[in-house]
């Protein structure tokens, strides 16, 4: 942790920025005044109005608590700070499962420097589970009350759960890559978008493979599981801070199981 970052303060704001996002998506879930655009020529990348107006109102609480920092949001780009601090935005991670009706999608805040994340938080409002990670804090509060997060033990492909949100996960080299070690491991789930991380903190799964990625998709979830005692790599085993392939593992031996069989990719 850098010395001069207040984390106490940089992680109440977080706070404060999930609360808004929640306030303004909450309305439009499951809601008939939901609207939606396709931002994909050719393919389907949906956005909502719901989408729009959270980010926003982010943007417009950050211009207010930390005028300072840069910002790098789904929606509306970026932003340039003088701080050296870039808050990663994606208001609903998880659009399609959004306006599905599936409670699997998430805001995800992440602040960063030009390391990587700091701190980030997965919040899943209709649940009223919170995911946060960074600056020695590792926790989530939800229906259950609060508890610390720790990745599971799991060090064996054979006894792990691995999750990915699509079952195509990118080109067809990284279906197979993927496939190789799903092939391997006990169980394989498809789906939860940014849940999946989450739930790998809690220690619930083991394993998280993706391909595809922005660095407002993994961002938070890096910090989170992280703090939660897990890796998260691409599938070189480099950085994935800023997107693309993104391999998260409970635990040091499971990931590097994981990433002999797609380090070839």
């Amino acid at each position: 942790m850098r010395q001069d970052l207040n984390g106490k303060e940089l992680l109440g704001v977080a706070s404060q920025l999930a609360d808004a996002a929640g306030a303004v998506i909450l309305p439009y879930f499951r809601g008939d005044a939901l609207s939606t655009s396709n931002k994909l020529e050719g393919g389907f990348d949906p956005v909502t109005v719901a989408d729009r107006a959270a980010e926003r109102a982010m943007r417009d609480l950050l211009a207010q608590l930390r005028p300072q920092d840069g910002i790098l949001g789904e929606e509306y780009g970026t932003q340039e700070g003088t701080s050296g601090l870039t808050w990663v935005l994606d208001p609903i991670d998880g659009t399609r499962g959004f306006i599905s009706g599936t409670p699997t999608w998430g805001t995800l805040i992440a602040l960063a420097d030009e390391q990587g994340p700091l701190m980030g938080v997965i919040d899943q409002p209709y649940i009223g589970e919170r995911f946060v990670g960074g600056f020695g804090v590792a926790d989530v509060t939800g229906p259950h009350g609060a508890k610390t997060l720790q990745t599971k033990t799991t060090t064996a492909l054979s006894d792990a759960i691995l999750f990915t949100t699509f079952p195509e996960v990118g080109s067809p080299a990284e279906r197979a890559g993927f496939q190789s070690v799903a092939e391997q491991v006990q169980l394989t789930r498809y789906g939860m978008d940014c849940y999946a991380y989450g739930l790998l903190a809690a220690g619930q799964v083991d394993l998280v493979i993706e391909a595809g990625l922005q660095p407002y998709d993994i961002q938070a979830p890096i910090a989170v599981i992280q703090a939660a005692g897990g890796v998260v790599t691409d599938w070189q085993g480099n950085p994935a801070h800023n997107g693309g392939r993104c391999l998260a593992a409970a635990t040091p031996e499971l990931h590097a199981a994981a990433l002999e069989l797609l380090s070839g990719v």
